[in-house]
């Protein structure tokens, strides 16, 4: 069945770090809500944004990702007004005018207008026409985030998931976490987003001192993998690089060129395994290296084996069997040489992966490269949780994780090259202060870093990146700009009601 959304009384409930700050910062939201609407709200609805630790870029391939909820967060202070309206604003009212609806007007959305009350449409929207109802009660609304835009933490899915923790306790409705994160997925698509499910898995289903360990394939799962203790403990720092890409402008020749290498990929390692024919692939769209992996093995019985293990045999094997297949092109393919190597046509290939909704400009699709990330990548995964859940008080855990992640950022840089040069200083910077594993998060090619970080090196650490890197590069950041680019965190608590 599943469990709801929780309501907590105590913000140490919520947060492992600051709590008197974030008191603080609850009760600003409060009074500012009183200042505006004339009476104080009903509960507040907060939902945080997420650092995926490991698993990059694989997500689109079928692999699971090791994501955790953090403590920048979106809040949403709700009083049902028993109209049918809702008024929602924003603490930055500036930056994100008032708006006002008729709850019937808030289906309508225009996702060629960038206008941030369209998020908190999609979340509306997506949970009534889940439940088949369309007759919402009106509620008046103060928003308040502090999940970086733009540096791949997920501030959208935040907000989205906080509108539908607002939506569904004005209405009376109490679903599951797992259908909320399901829903307001599928939601971000009426602003023209595919999501894959991570970004709104972690931001609800988090819990304090664990990460998820998020499968998407034969169904999207998430399983709570408690991180080790430590004396000291350890955290984590977040580096946004303050480099923003645009996704429109760099897509054809970074994210979409990735995505189409690895479906192409896909296509001729199922060919080169003999699993081509085999209905699982034939019925697969698009088809992911982690289809191909499973109907490849398929045959094996592993009854009684331990899943963890199986994974790494499984995946060392293909690794393995990628250098085979791609080995005779280390340089890259030509549109030719794929489509001569799955007997298509060009242009039949291009249809087969999609490239209309994945457009790409490239001569050349390093096939190999980014089988070996996407396979190694899966795997350290799996060692990071196996590291997690050994219960071996003899291993050093900060260091085997840290050595996970520092082998991440290798292969991101070097076999999937999704890095950019500020990334690589920020993570060498780190490394050489103390960091004992230090990557991007996200999609790369500038937003943020995350390091694996002893909590009493923080500070020292933190010093070492704003003296050698922000102050150096973007000299004029005001305090409360470099606060939001660079701070620690805690596996934090999931979505939930404040009362």
């Amino acid at each position: 069945m599943g469990s709801p959304a929780p309501t907590v009384k105590s913000l140490n409930s919520v947060y492992s770090l600051n709590v008197e700050a974030q008191t603080q910062r609850y009760d600003r939201l409060s009074k500012k809500f009183a200042d505006i609407y004339g009476t104080k709200p009903d509960f507040i609805a907060r939902a945080p944004g997420r650092v995926n630790i490991i698993g990059e870029h694989i997500d689109y391939c079928g692999f699971p990702v090791f994501p955790m909820a953090i403590a920048p967060d979106a809040l949403i202070a709700v009083h049902a007004n028993g109209t049918d309206r809702v008024r929602i604003s924003n603490i930055n009212t500036e930056k994100y005018p008032a708006r006002d609806f008729r709850t019937a007007d808030i289906f309508e959305i225009d996702s060629k207008v960038h206008e941030w009350s369209n998020y908190f449409k999609c979340g509306y929207r997506g949970l009534f026409e889940h439940i088949g109802r369309s007759d919402g009660k009106g509620f008046d609304a103060l928003l308040d985030g502090t999940v970086p835009a733009g540096g791949g933490l997920s501030s959208s899915a935040a907000f989205v998931c906080a509108t539908q923790l607002a939506v569904q306790r004005v209405n009376g409705i109490n679903l599951t976490q797992v259908e909320l994160a399901s829903i307001a997925a599928g939601a971000e698509r009426y602003v023209g987003v595919n999501s894959g499910g991570m970004d709104q898995m972690a931001s609800i289903m988090g819990q304090q001192g664990s990460a998820l360990f998020i499968e998407f394939d034969p169904a999207l799962k998430a399983t709570p993998v408690k991180l080790p203790e430590s004396n000291p403990p350890f955290v984590f720092v977040i580096a946004n690089t303050l480099v923003v890409s645009d996704k429109h402008v760099t897509a054809p020749v970074c994210y979409n060129l990735r995505v189409v290498e690895t479906r192409i990929g896909a296509l001729i390692l199922a060919r080169h395994l003999g699993v081509a024919d085999h209905r699982a692939c034939k019925d697969a769209d698009p088809l992911t290296f982690k289809v191909v992996m499973d109907e490849y093995f398929s045959t094996q019985d592993t009854a009684g084996s331990d899943d963890v293990q199986v994974w790494i045999n499984h995946l060392s094997a293909m690794l393995h069997a990628s250098i085979e297949a791609f080995g005779a092109h280390p340089d890259g393919y030509t549109r030719e040489q794929m489509a001569a190597a799955l007997d298509m046509m060009p242009d039949a290939l291009s249809a087969a992966v999609h490239e209309d909704r994945f457009p790409v400009c490239a001569q050349q699709f390093k096939l190999l490269q980014r089988a070996q990330h996407a396979f190694s990548e899966a795997l350290r995964v799996v060692k990071f949780r196996q590291i997690c859940e050994s219960g071996d008080t003899r291993l050093n855990y900060c260091t085997a994780l840290g050595d996970l992640m520092n082998c991440s950022q290798d292969s991101c840089r070097d076999l999937f090259e999704c890095s950019c040069p500020e990334i690589d200083e920020l993570c060498a910077l780190a490394r050489r202060a103390g960091s004992f594993g230090s990557r991007l998060t996200g999609a790369g090619w500038g937003g943020c870093t995350v390091h694996l970080v002893s909590q009493d090196k923080v500070e020292s650490i933190k010093h070492v990146l704003v003296s050698e890197y922000y102050a150096k590069k973007f000299p004029n950041l005001s305090a409360a700009e470099l606060d939001n680019a660079l701070f620690a965190t805690a596996p934090g608590c999931g979505a939930c009601y404040f009362v």
